[in-house]
């Protein structure tokens, strides 16, 4: 069984190791980018009738200016964010399952008015016209170097899950800076998007049929296979 390599941020690093050793799989825990928090402003809360949240980080790292909205009911894209944001005080809008956009659409045929709290890089957002929609970056993901030990098991031959568009870009150009052959790393994406960002000249390239880490996982444990 070839190593499966997650090199997401912790703390869903830490989860999804976690998630991947109870599935019997080979898992590393490889970091390349850190979370960090930024300051942002935040409009009238009396016309935000929502907050629209596409990763708990938004959460985690949205700090003193997101008191605004203590108890805001909250529209997560899935169940970890929605579990963060229960777990923060806020009521529970809607669950997505498959990305922001099938959640947007999903929305009763009424009028809202939504806070996305979100990184730097975010997906575009197609809103009907009951939907309004007001945006506040509040983090950034700042990328790592891949390591040396890190390399020596890439070379080797790996499978690596990717959970962003961002980190796929990252990946395939940290190894092509390496010089370390894509032909010997397969790619195991969330999503058809983010498996396009990592581009071509991989062993293999999968997008999971979910956007979510039981789905991603299952994938992995397949082509590990």
């Amino acid at each position: 069984m070839k190593p499966v390599i997650i090199i997401r941020p912790e703390p869903g690093c830490w989860a999804t190791l976690a998630a991947g050793e109870e599935m019997g799989l080979e898992v590393q825990a490889h970091p390349l980018s850190e979370i960090h928090a930024l300051p942002w402003s935040a409009p009238d809360p009396a016309m935000v009738d929502a907050l629209l949240i596409g990763s708990a980080n938004a959460l985690r790292h949205a700090g003193e200016t997101l008191d605004a909205f203590a108890e805001m009911p909250v529209h997560a894209v899935g169940q970890a964010t929605a579990a963060l944001a229960e777990a923060m005080g806020h009521p529970l809008a809607s669950v997505g399952e498959g990305g922001l956009q099938s959640l947007i659409d999903a929305l009763p045929v009424s009028y809202i008015r939504l806070l996305r709290l979100t990184g730097t890089e975010h997906v575009p957002l197609d809103l009907p016209p009951h939907v309004t929609l007001t945006t506040r970056v509040v983090y950034e993901s700042v990328s790592l170097p891949i390591s040396e030990p890190l390399a020596l098991v890439l070379s080797g031959g790996a499978l690596v899950l990717l959970h962003s568009a961002a980190a796929a870009r990252h990946v395939a150009q940290e190894c092509d800076r390496l010089t370390l052959p894509r032909s010997a790393i397969a790619i195991a994406a969330l999503g058809p998007r983010i498996a396009s960002a990592a581009g071509t000249g991989w062993a293999d390239c999968q997008s999971a049929p979910s956007p979510n880490d039981p789905a991603l996982l299952a994938l992995a444990k397949e082509m590990c296979h």
